[in-house]
């Protein structure tokens, strides 16, 4: 009886490995396929390097529909893609190395003297672009027989044209060169990318059958998640630090700092969205406080890898979504579903394109007027000269990788939709993705050489010398004991007027001050005044 059992299970056993393994087989071929189409960007983007026009981004879009065109026609139709577009996967797996290189690369010294300007342009900017888009969608759409989207839809519509993606922009601009503008155009991205996610998650939560005052809690969700997403970053990234001071982990293995290093932020960004946080600020001020603290904790050997492993691991992540955009434009199941005609629908595209125009240049400009009034006292802060607001403008038309995202999450389930509302509204952010990359990509090496000639470049500001420290001797602003009151009341008076007349600069040395003395003894770091902070 338990040979005849053995059998029995045998029997079974044959046909479910079989199984498996044209399973498995049917996972490794469009892998390899894909891997081996991303070899051939890089490949392409090498060769194009000094191409007047191009990037790496529009040579990912482009080999991918190459390839997108090619799979359809061996597949007679049926299919363009390689791979499916999984919203979940590229939030989980994809966006996480991009954001934390951004803010483990930056250059914090500048981008927090920027500070008060990013946030204007990539907090207020977001919220200004996207009720332009959202209103001018409201009133568009219906006139192009375009119905049936929900207010919930029209939300997210603002918040998913509002996302830009400043990689072309910025692969032409030299921090060298023009630091200023480098600075405002990285930190504007970074944080437009991770206000429009917060956003969009905030929008989810409306509950558009009672559009009453509450709906003003938006905007304190809004600053919730904010600070306390920023907050679980930061301590993230000086337990790190800790650890890694503590523990002296590079006596042993390198290998173990930076595999603590790449968990620890992982990890931020996973107990942000288990906290249903903003996992996108999280793992970015992560990024940062471990450039700034634990990056000096390790050993030398750990310092060079870490830059280029996690720049490695962003730059293969951006080009697979680009890539997925290529093919994904050639997917006919989505173009088939549109019931709308060819007129309604350039009619809909231009609208769309001409509302991302409007919505930027209804905050640059205006707000970048606001921070040269803030900063007309500060002679270390340069002013946002007008070529300088028109290259900030520019650098925000494209649309890219969190476009796409939102777009599939709002309107698609695991990248799959069989509405035809759904459907135009995925094909709607394909082409205006396509359209500005492609596009405004491929104009704005050419608008960059125009507007700041490269002989020009260095003498358009003086900020890429380093701020010189102030004469007089500042103390730090907490009274000492050791000094009489009338010193130290002295001393606060100083500092308030120094606070009026140059807050940002004034804030920016005090904390330095108190970085050297309290924070970098505990969390590690040089206590040098030449370190990029």
């Amino acid at each position: 009886m338990g040979i005849m059992s053995v059998m029995f299970a045998l029997k079974h056993l044959v046909p479910d490995e079989e199984r498996n393994a044209v399973r498995d087989h049917a996972l490794v071929v469009p892998l390899t396929l894909f891997v081996a189409v991303l070899c051939l960007c890089l490949l392409i983007g090498h060769l194009l390097e000094e191409n007047r026009w191009v990037n790496e981004s529009i040579v990912a879009i482009f080999v991918g529909c190459i390839a997108g065109a090619i799979i359809l026609l061996i597949s007679k139709g049926k299919s363009s893609h390689i791979l499916t577009f999984d919203e979940e996967l590229f939030f989980i797996y994809l966006l996480p190395p991009i954001i934390f290189n951004a803010g483990f690369q930056v250059k914090k010294k500048r981008f927090f003297h920027n500070f008060f300007t990013i946030m204007l342009f990539g907090v207020i900017g977001v919220f200004i672009s996207a009720s332009i888009i959202t209103c001018g969608s409201w009133w568009l759409f219906p006139k192009l027989n375009f119905l049936d989207l929900t207010v919930r839809d029209y939300l997210a519509l603002g918040t998913i044209f509002s996302s830009t993606d400043t990689v072309c922009t910025l692969q032409v601009l030299s921090q060298d060169d023009t630091p200023l503008l480098y600075s405002l155009v990285f930190g504007e991205g970074v944080v437009n990318d991770a206000t429009s996610v917060v956003l969009f998650n905030a929008v989810q939560k409306i509950d558009v059958s009672k559009l009453d005052s509450r709906t003003l809690r938006v905007v304190g969700d809004f600053l919730y998640l904010f600070s306390t997403s920023t907050a679980l970053g930061v301590v993230a990234g000086l337990i790190t630090a800790y650890i890694l001071k503590a523990l002296s982990f590079g006596r042993h293995s390198s290998v173990r700092e930076i595999s603590m290093m790449m968990l620890m932020a992982y990890l931020s960004y996973m107990l942000a969205e288990l906290f249903e946080l903003s996992g996108i600020l999280t793992v970015f001020f992560c990024g940062i406080s471990m450039s700034h603290y634990a990056w000096h904790n390790v050993t030398e050997i750990s310092r060079i890898t870490t830059r280029h492993v996690f720049a490695t691991m962003s730059f293969i992540a951006e080009t697979f979504i680009f890539l997925y955009v290529g093919m994904d434009a050639l997917d006919m199941s989505k173009w088939r579903m549109t019931k709308l005609g060819i007129v309604n629908l350039m009619g809909i595209y231009s609208g769309l394109i001409f509302l991302i125009l409007l919505g930027r240049a209804a905050f640059v400009f205006p707000l970048s007027a606001l921070a040269n009034y803030m900063n007309r006292r500060s002679e270390e802060t340069p002013s946002i000269t007008f070529k300088h607001q028109i290259i900030i403008w520019w650098a925000g038309l494209m649309r890219g990788a969190v476009s796409i995202a939102l777009a599939f999450k709002q309107f698609t389930y695991s990248g799959v939709t069989s509405d035809p509302i759904n459907a135009t509204m995925i094909t709607n952010t394909i082409i205006v993705v396509l359209f500005t990359t492609l596009v405004f990509g491929c104009l704005t090496k050419p608008l960059i050489r125009y507007l700041l000639p490269h002989h020009a470049t260095r003498a358009t500001t003086s900020y890429e010398e380093e701020t010189t420290e102030p004469v007089e001797d500042m103390n730090l602003p907490l009274l000492s004991f050791e000094e009489s009151a009338a010193t130290n009341i002295s001393r606060a008076k100083e500092s308030l007027s120094m606070l009026i007349e140059s807050p940002v600069y004034t804030i920016h040395y005090y904390w330095r001050k108190f970085d050297d003395a309290y924070m970098r003894p505990i969390f590690g770091g040089p206590r040098a005044n030449n370190s990029d902070c």
